[in-house]
């Protein structure tokens, strides 16, 4: 009795246990029915023929594989007339037709492949003394039977990467129960209308910017409300205002430093190698032969998709190629914290005696608490000798005579001015609250504010984010703070509309076009952040299968749990 409980087989009785040669165990089971039904004639029979075994694997124990000796009875049909004279009686809770392992069996394997994959799968299954190939791993995987889709509520709709910038897919969440429902094979109209059709009763659909999901919806489901993501629309906000830099930077860098602004100690970066900046010049020329070709191409009439395929660039690249008129520069490269900055006064002292020798400055600095090493005394130092080092290269050798000094009379030599980082790092900077600004971001900040222009629309921007975040604090439904949103809202478009900057006038133009799902936005507490997350959990299976996986098998991987 205690043998039979500890080793329960579905449907059979335990006869026997030993082991074979392998060490594996073998279990010697006969099943418990007696009499069945003929398949063909459907007559009761009790009468034995005979029997044969089966062996298929089953679940291990003890962490040793077993396998079954299995005695299935064979009855003789007693009807006459009947085509088959005998039929087996199986047993169906145990055992599948044809088949070499125990249903147990097969779903326990069948969840690890789900949760790693075949080749994974079938390593990890070996050293749990399941084992099996990754063949049939994959078919295991492809033969589990999709969850069925109940009622749907609210979902969030965003599209996923299968080949960046060349196929894409739609990815589907059911908001109220967080998780996904479905997978579809591309971004078009067209197929999730198709979807939607399939699921009646539908109220909320988050969604992001895609004017193809919200064409498809208000086509399919008319009565559902449509809610823009705020994420997304804060992400079009910076990309405006990143579009619009691209034209204005020029303009920007030629303001100077604003007097009475927080600089950083240091207010350039130590100088580059010559190597460094021959490679910056060579990268400078390709971008601006780029530059040209995608001028010359857009002036054709070529599409951007088109002028990335062939140059190759990504399509944003293209794209801010395109909208300037000249080939953008390398920006400047950010002041970082350096373990010379609390020992800088103490270097300009040693510099304003004389001292010019490198290596005696870094060893006076480690007898005050210089960790750092002496590369970087060096470099600090090559800038501002006043005659030429000893050591120098022969190559390197400047105009300036051994030992002679310059004109102390002379003004000192000022360090380059400080440029402004390129459009999407100053973009970040714009967006940002000014809370969050460090002094030197700060200090750029004050720089770009002192054109009228980027004033307005840095104060737009400002108010445009702080009232998007607001919204996703709290407060959200048919209220008097949401009442006060939108009329913050109106305000706001009407503003921006008014003002002379294009990029502006445009976004908010947008934002009027699809003006319910974006007041949605800011009253109700939908957004579309469960997506994204699912996106990342697509991305990782996507990856653990190195690409090779089919979008039915990565459809299944999705939706089933492992």
């Amino acid at each position: 009795m205690v043998m039979t409980r500890l080793y329960e087989i579905p449907g059979c009785d335990l006869i026997a246990i030993h082991t074979d040669r392998a060490a594996n165990i073998v279990m010697q089971v006969h099943g418990r029915r007696r009499e069945g039904r003929c398949p063909a004639c459907g007559t009761p029979s009790a009468a034995g023929h005979g029997c044969y075994r089966r062996r298929p694997a089953d679940l291990p124990s003890l962490g040793r594989a077993v396998r079954l000796d299995l005695a299935v009875r064979r009855l003789r049909c007693l009807n006459p007339s009947c085509t088959r004279r005998t039929f087996c009686l199986p047993v169906p809770t145990l055992l599948a037709p044809r088949v070499r392992r125990t249903r147990r069996l097969a779903k326990a394997q069948q969840r690890v492949g789900l949760a790693t994959s075949a080749r994974a799968g079938a390593r990890l299954l070996a050293s749990l003394a399941m084992p099996t190939s990754g063949s049939t791993l994959l078919r295991l995987m492809h033969a589990a039977p999709l969850p069925r889709a109940g009622r749907v509520r609210a979902i969030g709709v965003d599209d996923w990467a299968w080949r960046r910038g060349r196929a894409w897919g739609t990815l589907l969440v059911d908001l109220d129960r967080h998780r996904t429902i479905d997978l579809l094979p591309d971004r078009t109209s067209t197929t999730f209308e198709a979807w939607l059709r399939s699921r009646p009763g539908l109220e909320i659909v988050a969604r992001d910017r895609s004017t193809g999901s919200a064409r498809a919806a208000q086509a399919v489901v008319p009565g559902a409300q449509q809610v823009a993501d705020r994420w997304h629309l804060l992400l079009n906000a910076r990309q405006m205002l990143e579009r619009w830099l691209v034209g204005a930077h020029a303009r920007l860098d030629a303001w100077p430093v604003p007097s009475g602004s927080s600089r950083p100690t240091r207010d350039h970066a130590f100088p580059r190698s010559r190597t460094d900046q021959a490679a910056a010049r060579e990268a400078q020329r390709r971008r601006v032969a780029r530059h040209a070709e995608v001028q010359r191409r857009r002036a054709a009439g070529e599409s951007i998709m088109a002028i990335a395929r062939a140059i190759p660039l990504a399509p944003g690249t293209v794209r801010r190629y395109a909208s300037t008129d000249h080939a953008p520069e390398r920006g400047e490269r950010r002041i970082g914290p350096s373990l010379l900055d609390p020992f800088l006064a103490h270097l300009e002292e040693r510099l304003a005696e004389g001292c010019e020798n490198g290596l005696h400055l870094v060893r006076e600095l480690r007898n005050l608490g210089y960790a750092g090493g002496s590369r970087q005394g060096h470099k600090w130092l090559q800038s501002r000798r006043t005659r030429r080092a000893r050591n120098t290269a022969r190559r390197w050798r400047g105009t300036l005579p051994e030992g002679a000094a310059l004109d102390p009379a002379a003004p000192p030599v000022r360090p380059v001015a400080v440029r402004l980082p390129g459009p999407k790092a100053l973009a970040w900077i714009m967006m940002a609250a000014p809370a969050r600004l460090s002094p030197p971001e700060g200090a750029l900040l004050a720089r770009v504010m002192q054109d009228p222009e980027a004033a307005t629309m840095h104060g737009l921007v400002q108010q445009f984010a702080a009232l998007v975040r607001a919204a996703g604090v709290g407060g959200n439904g048919v209220s008097a703070r949401g009442i006060r949103r939108l009329a913050a809202l109106e305000a706001w478009l009407a503003e921006a509309r008014a003002s002379s900057i294009r990029a502006l006038q445009t976004f908010a133009s947008g934002l009027v076009m699809d003006g319910a799902a974006v007041r949605a936005a800011l009253t109700t507490p939908w957004s579309n952040a469960q997506a994204e997350g699912q996106i990342t959990k697509l991305k990782l299976i996507k990856r653990l299968m190195y690409g090779r996986a089919g979008f039915d098998l990565l459809r299944r991987r999705m939706l089933l749990p492992p």
